[in-house]
């Protein structure tokens, strides 16, 4: 989460200082006076040796002044060098991660499991809980049926290793009776069970070269509603739980920001975007005001964990809130998550 800052140049005295100033604007979201840091800081200095130190780090970009009020409030960037330099950043301990296993459903669908995350994370934060859902051909397909709808029509019922189930509509070129339709779906569970959807795709491919002038009508069958039943879906989605919990947070209660967010929680597609950058990165990412690049979120903060199966990532986790969050518990409840639904994953056999 590291973040070029200026905190090599601060002496100890005023990284303290901000410590305080910030930890007290997040408790109870009011500018910071130096009256109330001579109190709060435990240092022993004047109040005038502290507004000089205030006016030293309002300088420095860390800290500034609303119209207001002679007190001072973080900027991104304070929050910035408080996260990476002055936060002491503790794990959840045993009850807290037993009380997250317990809440996440057990033996449930990728689907499911995500949904849940995306709530959870809502309701623990009070924020806004984000979770990208990875395709389907993220994971091994299991089992294929198909069910003769009517002349051309099928109906193909595919099974992944993560439990998902999708129903698919196909039409194909020719009429196939309730028997060559078993055949091929025996065919290919025998032969590709196992794989991914673009595996299959691939490997079909070259099988059906090998055959070549052998093709039979069993093997015209699987070329024909196979290719059509491993097609693999274009877009990808987010899971977004709790918008409305933004509208609680006086700071951001502006209509026209919050109006801006929840329309890209509509569109989906830059979040999404934004999400993608997250799942290349190892451990947690935080995104402090316009650190993230994504205009909607110039006032927000998103703590992001990627999760996955084995070493191979499927998505991102997240939460969405103010600049002014507990980062020391926001950071740990996100990282656990993560971590719990990538167990819950592995568990369920839905391995690349």
């Amino acid at each position: 989460m590291k973040a070029a800052g200026h905190s090599d140049s601060l002496d100890a005295r005023s990284r303290s200082l901000l410590r305080s100033l910030i930890a007290q604007y997040i408790a109870d979201g009011q500018p910071v006076g130096s009256r109330t840091l001579a109190k709060s800081s435990g240092l022993d200095v004047s109040p005038a040796t502290i507004r000089n130190i205030m006016s030293d780090l309002e300088e420095a970009g860390l800290v500034a002044a609303p119209h207001t009020s002679a007190g001072r409030v973080p900027t991104a960037q304070g929050y910035r060098m408080f996260v990476d330099s002055l936060l002491e950043m503790r794990p959840l301990g045993e009850p807290q991660v037993e009380q997250l296993r317990r809440e996440l459903p057990t033996g449930a669908a990728t689907p499911a499991l995500l949904g849940s995350a995306s709530a959870l994370l809502s309701q623990i934060t009070r924020f806004v809980g984000v979770v990208s859902v990875p395709r389907h051909e993220e994971f091994p397909f299991r089992h294929i049926d198909f069910v003769t709808l009517d002349a051309g029509r099928i109906l193909v019922i595919l099974v992944f290793a993560d439990g998902q189930v999708q129903n698919r509509v196909i039409e194909t070129q020719h009429a196939y009776s309730a028997s060559e339709l078993e055949q091929t779906a025996n065919f290919l569970n025998a032969n590709y069970a196992g794989m991914r959807l673009d595996e299959i795709r691939r490997r079909l491919l070259r099988d059906i070269t090998e055959e070549g002038a052998r093709l039979n009508r069993l093997l015209l069958a699987v070329v024909d509603v196979a290719q059509q039943s491993f097609q693999v879906p274009g877009d990808s989605d987010v899971l977004v739980s709790g918008q409305t919990n933004l509208m609680g947070v006086h700071e951001l209660s502006e209509i026209d920001r919050l109006r801006d967010l929840f329309e890209a929680f509509q569109r989906k597609r830059d979040l999404l975007q934004l999400l993608e950058r997250c799942s290349r990165a190892d451990g947690v990412r935080l995104f402090i005001g316009e650190e993230s690049g994504f205009a909607a979120l110039d006032n927000y903060s998103l703590v992001t964990a990627p999760y996955g199966v084995g070493n191979r990532v499927l998505g991102v986790l997240g939460v969405i809130g103010p600049t002014r969050m507990a980062y020391e518990r926001v950071i740990p409840v996100v990282a656990t998550t993560a971590q719990l639904i990538s167990g819950a994953l592995n568990r369920s056999g839905a391995t690349p």
